[in-house]
């Protein structure tokens, strides 16, 4: 197996979890919804929708990590990072996943399951009218943190194999705002076929200049 071959599989790992996780929002947004109804119209609130949310996005936000930190799409405060070759970017990169990363995530993970096995131990619940069982939820902070770790150690992999090649090793293509713009304006019916191709034309301009704008940042 080559390198490139194993940095796209932990890709494809981290990106089949953030996707299957990304379904957390439907059911989130079925529950707002129905216990808005129940509330305001029926006038009959349920005790534990505050708790299940809440649960459902913390854990939708830490299984996302991973998928985030494989698509590079955390925010970056230096904007000098942009301007530098790619032997420079891998040099920092390797020396900030060394010094701050690894052990921050290690940390988390290992106390993440401490946090879990103790909740279990007790049996933890929510302090409603409605217990419901808090420890399935801590289950997912140290699942999380080794998803993310998995992850960070393919990308020190991906900053060595940059000082050794001087290029980035390309990451896999992923959906885009561009694609979800072509699939609603290819989908229409209430414009002709130029006119759609102009507007995906226009649309792909606007995005390109949009990227080349971040990178010379």
């Amino acid at each position: 197996m080559t390198m490139e071959k194993l940095l796209h599989g932990v890709e494809s790992f981290s990106t089949w979890i953030g996707k299957a996780f990304a379904w957390l929002i439907v059911v989130l947004m079925v529950l707002v919804c129905v216990e808005v109804v129940k509330r305001y119209l029926l006038n009959m609130p349920t005790a534990w929708v505050f708790d299940v949310s809440n649960m459902l996005y913390g854990t939708l936000f830490m299984m996302a990590g991973a998928y985030a930190l494989a698509q590079d799409a955390h925010v970056r405060g230096d904007f000098l990072y942009g301007s530098m070759k790619p032997r420079r970017q891998a040099s920092l990169d390797l020396v900030l996943f060394i010094v701050f990363f690894l052990p921050g995530v290690v940390a988390l993970t290992w106390s993440g399951w401490v946090y879990f096995r103790e909740s279990l131990a007790i049996h933890e619940t929510t302090f409603n009218a409605t217990p419901l069982p808090i420890y399935p939820f801590k289950f997912f902070i140290p699942l999380a943190g080794a998803a993310v770790l998995v992850q960070g150690i393919s990308e020190i992999l991906r900053c060595i194999v940059c000082l050794k090649t001087g290029e980035w090793t390309p990451r896999l293509d992923d959906a885009q705002e561009i694609d979800v713009v072509e699939q609603q304006l290819a989908g229409s019916t209430y414009v002709d076929d130029e006119a759609r191709r102009d507007a995906i034309a226009r649309a792909k301009t606007i995005d390109d200049a949009a990227r080349q704008r971040l990178e010379q940042e």
